[in-house]
């Protein structure tokens, strides 16, 4: 509210200043021609005066004269009289009109095309307000709790209803029943309850431990952002952490890292991992189809212009094409040195895309790792440093960046 009151306050003061500034102009009385030739033509009227005085003139000739200057300044007071009329200040409607479309036309451009009550926010800054929001965000109950009651979304014979209530009231009896707490899961998420199906699939986690499965850890993940309706929770996140801690390639987990990054105001680094997803494949992957629903918008919040790439069978438009069964073939009959050279242009053009275009956390991983086989070590870590700067905040991408040091020898 503060800022309208200031912008409809300066719309204002400018109007005044120039309705002000067509006043004064208009209504200035300033030296033009015609008031001098007037003053000449008075200053001859007076000289024929004198000249008739001094009896040089005749009265004849000094009548003549006098009839021709008065019909000058005639003429001369005429055209001053209809400037004057034109120079007039503008009307009070008219100005009304000016003041209207000024102050009314700022405001409703810029409620139009601007962003009203939108800060102007530093990157640092807006770095920070991103960190608060994914440390405040509401928990997992209270997301569930604001959740809108829903009804079963299928139809359940008698029969089936009745051997779920069967299975719900056996668990309930035996607890740590691992079989049992499985099927329940499986059960609950089929008819669409899915907090109850997250619940029975925390105790299977919590019941195996450490032999619980990675696709067990990631089931859980995925139904607590379900029940929350497809809100990613910091109870989610933490699942979510386990599983790329194991598996820093995992899909499933690493399009809901990217979804949460997404909600908590780092569009930029969402992106990130799902255009690295989409050009990653395979093309029938259960996340291709919701990033292509939702990496559009998600670009233009990261400030992105960006173009789907074309998903074939197997790995995106966008990937590190990797050596053609021609180029296999060629590379065989190459000297050692002739296939050094072809694995350096297929470096140099990795390179150049990363530089340019950007590219998933697997391309620069690759890049490190060729870099260190190539022996050109200085060059892997200015790009390793630079990596594990941008992916700060991707605990999954870290890792598979710390890999490729790893396996280029390089300090951390």
């Amino acid at each position: 509210m503060n800022f309208w009151i200031i912008a409809a306050a300066g719309a204002t003061l400018v109007t005044v200043l120039l309705i002000r500034a067509l006043w004064r102009g208009a209504s200035a009385e300033t030296p033009s021609r015609v008031e001098q030739d007037l003053q000449v033509y008075r200053d001859q009227l007076a000289e024929v005066e004198r000249e008739v005085a001094r009896g040089v003139l005749p009265a004849e000739d000094a009548a003549r004269a006098k009839t021709e200057i008065s019909r000058r300044i005639l003429a001369a007071d005429k055209s001053r009289t209809a400037g004057m009329q034109a120079g007039r200040a503008p009307s009070k409607p008219l100005m009304a009109v000016i003041a209207v479309a000024l102050i009314g036309g700022s405001l409703f451009m810029y409620a139009s095309l601007g962003a009203p009550g939108y800060g102007d926010l530093s990157l640092k800054d807006r770095i920070a307000f991103a960190k608060n929001l994914r440390e405040t965000r509401p928990t997992q109950a209270d997301a569930v709790a604001g959740m809108p009651e829903t009804t079963v979304g299928v139809e359940l014979s008698a029969e089936y209803e009745a051997l779920l209530t069967r299975l719900r009231e056996t668990v309930a009896t035996r607890p740590d029943d691992v079989q049992g707490q499985t099927l329940l899961a499986q059960n609950e998420a089929r008819v669409g309850n899915f907090a109850a199906a997250a619940d029975a699939q925390s105790a299977v986690v919590r019941l195996k431990g450490a032999d619980a499965s990675t696709e067990e850890v990631v089931n859980y993940a995925e139904l607590l952002i379900m029940a929350a309706g497809g809100y990613v929770s910091p109870e989610a996140e933490a699942v979510l952490r386990a599983v790329l801690t194991r598996d820093a390639e995992n899909g499933t987990a690493s399009y809901y890292w990217g979804l949460m990054l997404t909600q908590t105001g780092r569009p930029d680094q969402g992106f990130r991992i799902w255009d690295g997803l989409l050009r990653r494949g395979p093309a029938d992957a259960p996340w291709i189809e919701p990033i292509l629903g939702q990496i559009e918008p998600v670009a233009d919040l990261a400030g992105v212009e960006y173009t789907i790439p074309d998903i074939g069978p197997g790995i995106g438009q966008g990937a590190l094409p990797g050596p053609s069964k021609d180029d296999i073939e060629a590379a065989q009959d190459m000297t050692p040195a002739e296939r050094m050279e072809m694995i350096g242009s297929m470096v140099e053009g990795l390179s150049d895309r990363l530089a340019t275009q950007g590219g998933p956390v697997e391309d620069w991983a690759r890049l490190i790792s060729s870099l260190g086989v190539l022996g050109q070590t200085d060059r892997a870590q200015a790009i390793y440093d630079n990596a594990v700067e941008v992916f700060a905040d991707d605990p999954a991408a870290t890792d598979i960046i710390a890999r490729a040091g790893e396996k280029a020898n390089l300090a951390k």
